[in-house]
Protein backbone atom coordinates (compact mmCIF):
# COMPACT_ATOMS: atom_id res chain seq x y z
CA UNK A 1 0.00 0.00 0.00
CA UNK A 2 1.05 3.44 -1.28
CA UNK A 3 0.96 6.16 1.01
CA UNK A 4 1.19 8.94 -1.60
CA UNK A 5 -2.41 8.89 -2.22
CA UNK A 6 -3.13 9.73 1.68
CA UNK A 7 -4.16 13.16 2.64
CA UNK A 8 -2.67 14.81 5.85
CA UNK A 9 -5.37 14.55 8.93
CA UNK A 10 -6.58 17.94 9.76
CA UNK A 11 -6.30 19.24 12.88
CA UNK A 12 -9.41 18.03 15.55
CA UNK A 13 -10.04 21.40 15.83
CA UNK A 14 -11.48 24.01 13.14
CA UNK A 15 -13.78 26.63 12.94
CA UNK A 16 -16.84 24.46 11.94
CA UNK A 17 -15.79 22.91 15.36
CA UNK A 18 -15.52 26.08 17.94
CA UNK A 19 -19.11 26.97 15.71
CA UNK A 20 -20.57 23.98 16.94
CA UNK A 21 -18.93 23.97 20.33
CA UNK A 22 -20.34 27.66 20.94
CA UNK A 23 -23.83 26.92 19.72
CA UNK A 24 -24.24 24.29 22.04
CA UNK A 25 -22.84 25.91 24.81
CA UNK A 26 -25.61 28.76 24.01
CA UNK A 27 -28.42 26.37 23.65
CA UNK A 28 -27.50 25.05 27.15
CA UNK A 29 -27.48 28.53 28.62
CA UNK A 30 -30.89 29.54 26.82
CA UNK A 31 -32.19 26.20 28.42
CA UNK A 32 -31.05 26.81 32.36
CA UNK A 33 -31.82 30.70 31.98
CA UNK A 34 -35.50 29.83 30.74
CA UNK A 35 -36.64 26.46 30.62
CA UNK A 36 -35.32 24.03 33.09
CA UNK A 37 -32.30 24.06 35.81
CA UNK A 38 -30.98 21.24 38.03
CA UNK A 39 -30.69 21.97 41.60
CA UNK A 40 -29.83 20.33 44.75
CA UNK A 41 -31.53 19.85 48.04
CA UNK A 42 -28.72 21.11 50.53
CA UNK A 43 -31.26 20.93 54.19
CA UNK A 44 -33.73 18.73 55.77
CA UNK A 45 -36.55 21.89 55.28
CA UNK A 46 -38.54 20.09 53.21
CA UNK A 47 -38.39 16.10 54.70
CA UNK A 48 -40.19 13.92 53.89
CA UNK A 49 -40.67 15.25 50.31
CA UNK A 50 -37.46 15.94 49.38
CA UNK A 51 -34.45 14.85 51.77
CA UNK A 52 -30.90 16.42 51.82
CA UNK A 53 -28.58 15.61 49.01
CA UNK A 54 -31.43 15.17 46.55
CA UNK A 55 -31.29 16.08 42.71
CA UNK A 56 -33.95 18.19 41.03
CA UNK A 57 -35.09 19.41 38.01
CA UNK A 58 -37.21 23.24 38.39
CA UNK A 59 -39.17 23.84 35.20
CA UNK A 60 -39.12 27.42 34.65
CA UNK A 61 -42.43 28.07 32.11
CA UNK A 62 -45.43 27.19 33.85
CA UNK A 63 -45.43 30.30 36.10
CA UNK A 64 -45.51 32.24 33.26
CA UNK A 65 -48.96 30.74 32.04
CA UNK A 66 -50.74 30.84 35.61
CA UNK A 67 -49.51 31.73 38.88
CA UNK A 68 -48.00 29.02 41.50
CA UNK A 69 -50.80 27.11 42.93
CA UNK A 70 -51.54 25.79 46.53
CA UNK A 71 -49.37 22.60 47.23
CA UNK A 72 -46.47 23.76 44.45
CA UNK A 73 -43.23 23.14 45.56
CA UNK A 74 -41.35 26.52 44.26
CA UNK A 75 -37.90 27.43 44.21
CA UNK A 76 -36.85 31.57 44.76
CA UNK A 77 -34.61 33.46 46.47
CA UNK A 78 -35.76 34.89 49.68
CA UNK A 79 -36.49 38.36 50.26
CA UNK A 80 -33.63 38.82 53.27
CA UNK A 81 -31.06 36.23 51.31
CA UNK A 82 -27.55 37.01 49.58
CA UNK A 83 -27.85 36.70 45.72
CA UNK A 84 -28.08 33.65 44.02
CA UNK A 85 -28.95 31.80 47.67
CA UNK A 86 -32.04 29.64 46.18
CA UNK A 87 -34.60 28.21 48.63
CA UNK A 88 -37.56 25.66 48.26
CA UNK A 89 -40.42 25.36 50.06
CA UNK A 90 -44.49 24.22 49.17
CA UNK A 91 -47.11 27.28 48.66
CA UNK A 92 -49.49 27.47 51.34
CA UNK A 93 -51.13 30.62 51.08
CA UNK A 94 -51.93 32.42 48.12
CA UNK A 95 -52.57 36.24 47.72
CA UNK A 96 -55.24 38.11 49.86
CA UNK A 97 -56.03 34.33 51.84
CA UNK A 98 -56.05 35.10 55.90
CA UNK A 99 -53.62 32.34 57.04
CA UNK A 100 -53.14 31.63 60.38
CA UNK A 101 -51.62 28.62 62.68
CA UNK A 102 -52.52 27.27 65.82
CA UNK A 103 -53.18 23.94 67.58
CA UNK A 104 -50.44 22.36 65.23
CA UNK A 105 -52.24 23.34 61.82
CA UNK A 106 -52.60 25.79 59.28
CA UNK A 107 -55.79 27.31 58.82
CA UNK A 108 -56.64 29.28 55.27
CA UNK A 109 -59.83 32.06 55.74
CA UNK A 110 -60.75 30.43 58.51
CA UNK A 111 -60.98 26.68 57.97
CA UNK A 112 -57.96 24.00 58.58
CA UNK A 113 -55.78 23.28 55.53
CA UNK A 114 -55.28 19.55 54.74
CA UNK A 115 -51.58 18.52 54.53
CA UNK A 116 -50.26 15.00 54.48
CA UNK A 117 -46.87 15.77 53.39
CA UNK A 118 -45.72 17.33 56.34
CA UNK A 119 -43.30 15.46 58.99
CA UNK A 120 -45.07 16.44 61.99
CA UNK A 121 -47.53 18.59 63.56
CA UNK A 122 -46.57 21.99 64.00
CA UNK A 123 -45.21 23.49 67.37
CA UNK A 124 -45.82 27.31 66.93
CA UNK A 125 -48.91 29.41 66.87
CA UNK A 126 -49.00 32.62 64.48
CA UNK A 127 -52.08 35.27 64.53
CA UNK A 128 -54.06 35.87 61.36
CA UNK A 129 -52.76 37.43 58.83
CA UNK A 130 -53.58 38.64 55.26
CA UNK A 131 -51.40 37.91 52.52
CA UNK A 132 -50.98 41.23 50.39
CA UNK A 133 -51.26 40.93 46.59
CA UNK A 134 -48.27 39.85 44.52
CA UNK A 135 -46.84 37.73 47.33
CA UNK A 136 -47.32 33.97 49.09
CA UNK A 137 -46.69 32.19 52.27
CA UNK A 138 -44.14 28.97 51.66
CA UNK A 139 -43.69 26.62 54.19
CA UNK A 140 -40.98 23.69 54.49
CA UNK A 141 -42.68 20.10 54.47
CA UNK A 142 -40.54 19.91 58.24
CA UNK A 143 -42.53 22.72 59.27
CA UNK A 144 -40.76 22.81 62.93
CA UNK A 145 -37.33 22.82 61.25
CA UNK A 146 -37.69 25.18 57.93
CA UNK A 147 -36.47 28.68 57.86
CA UNK A 148 -39.85 29.73 55.97
CA UNK A 149 -42.37 32.47 55.87
CA UNK A 150 -43.17 31.94 59.65
CA UNK A 151 -40.07 33.17 60.01
CA UNK A 152 -39.43 35.77 57.42
CA UNK A 153 -42.25 36.83 56.12
CA UNK A 154 -43.71 36.89 52.89
CA UNK A 155 -42.28 35.81 49.45
CA UNK A 156 -42.79 38.03 46.63
CA UNK A 157 -43.99 36.66 42.75
CA UNK A 158 -41.16 38.20 41.04
CA UNK A 159 -38.25 36.07 43.72
CA UNK A 160 -40.12 32.80 42.28
CA UNK A 161 -37.29 31.03 40.14
CA UNK A 162 -39.66 28.07 39.14
CA UNK A 163 -41.58 25.16 39.92
CA UNK A 164 -39.64 21.86 41.61
CA UNK A 165 -41.27 18.60 39.47
CA UNK A 166 -38.90 15.83 39.48
CA UNK A 167 -36.01 14.10 41.26
CA UNK A 168 -33.47 12.58 39.20
CA UNK A 169 -31.30 11.60 41.97
CA UNK A 170 -30.75 9.13 44.15
CA UNK A 171 -32.15 6.59 41.84
CA UNK A 172 -34.42 4.35 43.78
CA UNK A 173 -37.95 4.94 45.33
CA UNK A 174 -36.77 8.87 44.99
CA UNK A 175 -36.76 9.22 41.89
CA UNK A 176 -39.78 10.66 39.50
CA UNK A 177 -42.51 13.12 39.68
CA UNK A 178 -42.24 15.80 42.80
CA UNK A 179 -45.63 15.90 45.13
Amino acid sequence: MSHENQSPQAPWWSWETVRVILGALLVALCLRLWIAEPRYIPSDSMVPTLETGDRILVEKISYRIHPPRRGDIVVFYPPFAKPNQAFIKRVVGLPGELLAIHDGQVFINGVPYREPYIAAAIDYEMPSLQIPPGAYWVMGDNRNNSNDSHVWGFLPAQNIIGHAVFRFFPWGNHFGKIR
